[in-house]
Order: C-alpha cells, then structure tokens, then sequence
C-alpha cells in the first residue's frame, strides 16, 4: 500500500501506521491476524502500551535554529539511521511468503537495525544474507530464549555468529509462555503445513521432523547469564525488563543494555505499559548501559516522548508486520521511512537540534502538573 494511499485512510484522523493495520487486516487470514495483533489474557497491558504515550504531553521550545540536526545514531556501534530498531517478532511468514527475508530487505533499505527472532519461519543465516543482499553492512542482530539443554542454548549461538549477527538479545520475560486467549479461541497452537520455525531445526536432541519446539524453563537465574557471557563475545542484551532492581541487576552482572519490554503485552496481562515503567528503569541504569525500550510504538512522537523519558533507542514490532503483510519489503521500508519523517517532524516542532536535546523537561503529564 503506497503512502498517498494511506494518507486518503488518514482523512478521519487515524495515524498513517494504524490505518496500514486496518489494511493489513484485510488481507490476512483472521487466525494469523489475530495472532499477531493480540495479546495476553484480556489484553490490558496490549492497549495500555499504546494509552500510555498519550498520558504525556510535549513542552516545545522555540527559536531555536534546528537545521544541519542529524539523527543518525549508533547500537552498540552498530550504525543506525535514526534511534529505532526493528524488535523481534514470530512468524513472518504468516504475513508474507518471503517472510523474515523480505522484513530484512525492507529494514535494511531503511538503514535500521533488525532483531530476528529465534522463532523465525526463515533460518537466521538467509536473514541476514537477505539484508545483505541489500546492504553489505546491513546489522542483525539474534534474539533467543535460554533451553533448559545448554548444549541447545550453545549451538543456537553459534548460529547466530556463523549467520554473522553483531549481539545477542535474551528474552528474559519468558519462564512461561503467556495465556492468550485470542489464539485459544482459534485453536491457533501449530504454525500451517510446510512452515516451521526454522531455526530450531536439526539442533541436539531433535526427533521426528527435525525440528524442536521452543522450551521455556521456570529455573533461570542470573547465573545463566554468566555462563551464556563465556560462550561468546557479542553484546548481550537483555530484552523484558520492567523492574528498577532488576535493570541495576542486569548491569551488576554484566548485561551490555536492556530493553524495557512487556513483550508487547503478550506475557503477563495487568502488568506495566513500557513507557510508565522507563523513568525508574533509565534512573536505575544512570547512564551506565543503553536502555532501549518497546512496546506500544506508533508514530514519530511516540519515539521522542520515549527518549525525552529515558530511552536510548525504541524498537517497533507489529507495525513492520502490518507493513509486511500490505506491501512486503517495500511496505516495511515505508513504515520505518514514515516513521522517521514524523520523528523529524515532531523533532523540528520540539525545537530540538540535537539528540543530546531530548530531556523530561520536553515533557509534562497530560492534565496534569508537569512531571
């Protein structure tokens, strides 16, 4: 779906990137909709993570001269064209054939970095050929759930550095997988005939079809964490932090950033919205370690209330699905190019001329005393 065509569904006041949802909608089976659009129990996190960035208000400042800014940025020394990742996201081929490979074309166009989940329909190594393929320094960077088999955990690395990824993102907020009552009323609980998640194939111990189910364990401690940091020297990151102690945690024991993330409220329903929980989580990490943040990202504002509150960089999720699904590589590029043009945009209004600018003092509550 071009741009102009998402402006025309925009006439009533809806977000170019929540509109290209409504479109994508349309096209997807409603069972594979509504597994990535949903989330856990009654959904009160999911819609909390978006109502929370409409908590807060922008404070501009004018007259200030904001020509010659650049929002280039680096993660972790990766080069990023603006403060925004792609996060990790199941299944991409569920919303387009070319699935992972297509999502890493499109965000390699845009010259972002993507974070291919673990549970992709498309194994690591052709996702990060396919950035390539358009970027020769195109950065992906492999997310993956600790296996209650270490010898798993170990080759699943190994992938992820032999596919040439430049960090490892732990999801840590996974002991269990969440209730999501969206997928039970479907029957939604295996992926279609033909379509596996291929980066559990052939790994130790598999049986049958050669492929693995994703294991969670309720038995990780920080002390996994050691022994992951001994199996290899790319950045780790650790990705489903909520609480101020444990963001401190993850520094004391050597975590190179975190990602304050719900699991875009398909984990455990009530909890926090990201945004609500970042100010403590940023105090806590003073500056010591990036803080990225998830979760409820829909438009260019959104982005700089989150770095004005703490954040070092944001990742979007199912608006690059949306993309995906409506115009495959391409539609990503259009929602990561959209995205960052209403970045600048608001960045522009805000006064802001540097990165460096984006401070609380840009922020009040709504309705409210300035916070």
């Amino acid at each position: 779906m071009t741009r102009e065509r998402w402006r025309v569904a925009n006439v009533r006041g809806r977000g170019p990137l929540s509109a290209l949802e409504q479109r994508a909608r349309e096209l997807l089976d409603p069972v594979y909709y509504d597994y990535i659009a949903g989330g856990a129990g009654e959904e009160i996190t999911l819609a909390d993570n978006e109502r929370a960035f409409r908590r807060f208000a922008l404070l501009p400042r004018v007259l200030r001269d904001t020509t010659g800014r650049s929002i280039a940025t680096d993660l972790l020394g990766d080069p990023s064209g603006m403060p925004v990742f792609v996060s990790p996201t199941a299944f991409h081929r569920l919303a387009h054939p070319d699935g992972e490979r297509a999502s890493a074309r499109g965000v390699a166009a845009a010259g972002l970095v993507m974070i291919a989940s673990m549970a992709g329909t498309v194994a690591i190594g052709e996702v990060t050929a396919a950035a390539r393929e358009v970027d020769r320094d195109a950065r992906v960077w492999f997310q993956l759930y600790l296996h209650p088999e270490p010898e798993v955990t170990e080759e699943l690395v190994r992938r992820g550095e032999r596919a040439g990824c430049t960090a490892l993102v732990v999801t840590v907020d996974s002991p269990v997988r969440g209730r999501r009552f969206r997928e039970d009323r479907h029957g939604f609980h295996d992926l279609p005939a033909g379509m596996y998640a291929e980066n559990m194939r052939g790994l130790p111990g598999t049986t049958g079809n050669g492929v693995r189910s994703i294991a969670m364990s309720a038995d990780f401690t920080w002390d996994h964490l050691h022994r992951l940091r001994e199996l290899t020297r790319l950045p780790l990151v650790l990705k489903g932090i909520l609480h101020p102690e444990d963001a401190r945690l993850a520094v004391e024991h050597g975590a190179d950033a975190i990602v304050v993330s719900n699991h875009g409220g398909r984990q455990l329903d009530t909890v926090s919205a990201t945004l609500n929980a970042l100010p403590a989580i940023a105090a806590a990490v003073g500056g010591r370690i990036p803080v990225y943040l998830d979760g409820g990202v829909r438009r260019g504002s959104d982005v700089v209330l989150a770095l004005a509150l703490g954040a070092t960089a944001v990742g979007v999720g199912r608006p690059v699905l949306w993309g995906l699904a409506v115009g495959g590589d391409k539609g990503v590029t259009d929602v990561l190019d959209i995205l960052r043009s209403e970045f600048e945009h608001t960045l522009t209004l805000c006064g802001v001329a540097e990165l460096s600018d984006l401070n609380a003092d840009l922020v009040t509550a709504r309705g409210a005393a300035r916070c």
